[in-house]
């Protein structure tokens, strides 16, 4: 039965862009498998379930190949299943609506978008129609 290492297989089907991204994860014990947090070595077999913590959710595959060559992006669906459940992707949903509001520490100041929706969140309706041009009559000035 064909095996690969678990790094190599994730650049492989294109869930991390690089190899060294894929280790990295491993490390911060972002991936494991049945329960239990793996390192990049680990070796993997057709028909393992691999979870993958991507803040905010955490995705899950099955292995239905070992490969360690990577494969274009047409080919993954014969490789890698996705069994993520519909649960996460609301928890996804849910947080780009959010969006701005609850924005995680470290990614960076807002975008020009961003700022725009939060000056419009907060900025009075009533700011909008108020007048301000008074007549003032000058005093004293000759």
């Amino acid at each position: 039965m064909p095996e690969a290492r678990i790094d190599k297989w994730m650049w492989a089907v294109r869930i991390f862009k690089t190899r060294t991204i894929a280790a990295e994860a491993c490390k911060k014990g972002r991936i494991s498998m049945n329960g239990s947090f793996v390192k990049a070595a680990r070796m993997i077999k057709p028909g393992d379930v691999i979870q993958v913590k991507k803040p905010p959710i955490t995705y899950s595959f099955k292995v239905l190949q070992a490969i360690e060559k990577r494969v274009g992006a047409k080919l993954v669906p014969e490789v890698m299943e996705n069994v993520t459940t519909p649960d996460q992707y609301e928890l996804l949903e849910m947080s780009k609506i959010s969006g701005f509001i609850d924005r995680a520490r470290g990614t960076g100041r807002p975008t020009k978008k961003d700022r725009r929706s939060i000056e419009e969140f907060t900025t009075p309706e009533f700011m909008d129609d108020f007048d301000f041009d008074f007549d003032f009559e000058e005093e004293g000035v000759e």
